[in-house]
């Protein structure tokens, strides 16, 4: 698959066209160090990596069976970081009891000089969407840290109910859940197929 693919898409009524299409570490590895390393983004963990060290990271990632990353894209220029896991082999192995159809998933917004007004929501959209738009999965996990409000109110905005804080070896996180009815009750989206 080649990272001109598109693997999902979706138009915006106020910011546009949002898109996703595969990682790949090698070609994206600089744009996601100047990312992941931004102050913005010290709940990602990232702030020393070195350029090698998040080429490494994706390429571990990318090549996992159980854990993938993907480039979103607004009006075709790269601007988020999307990654799903399957929860029964990652990050909450024994935190929880996972249910068929869930999927885990992080996201992370580019940094930017010129901030867009929803564009943060408009993206958590695009990527629950696109998790959506398989019919496989039919509910997101996420482990936010307790510490990040800004995310529990977008998470909450697509229709997540937070569930109770959970110990993980990296933070002391929100586990929190959404299933395709509650995001299609929070932003009016009804899933069709994926591109």
């Amino acid at each position: 698959m080649s990272t001109t693919d598109t693997l999902y898409a979706r138009t915006d009524a106020v910011l546009g066209d949002f898109a996703i299409r595969p990682l790949d570490p090698f070609a994206d590895a600089e744009l996601l160090h100047g990312w992941v390393t931004d102050p913005k983004a010290a709940f990602w963990m990232m702030q020393d990596a070195s350029l090698p060290d998040v080429e490494r990271e994706y390429m571990r990632i990318t090549a996992h069976e159980h854990h993938q990353a993907f480039i979103g894209l607004h009006e075709g220029r790269p601007a988020f970081l999307m990654e799903s896991y399957d929860p029964r082999e990652l990050e909450l192995v024994g935190l929880y009891d996972p249910e068929p159809g869930d999927v885990g998933m992080h996201f992370l917004v580019a940094p930017t000089d010129t901030p867009l007004s929803g564009f943060t929501r408009a993206v958590i959209t695009t990527v629950m969407a696109a998790l959506f738009a398989d019919p496989a999965n039919r509910r997101v996990v996420v482990e936010p840290d307790v510490d990040n409000k800004a995310v529990h109110a977008l998470n909450e905005a697509v229709g997540f109910v937070p569930e109770r804080a959970i110990t993980k070896p990296e933070k002391e996180a929100l586990l929190s859940f959404c299933t395709r009815e509650q995001f299609e009750a929070a932003t009016g989206i009804v899933q069709g197929a994926s591109i």
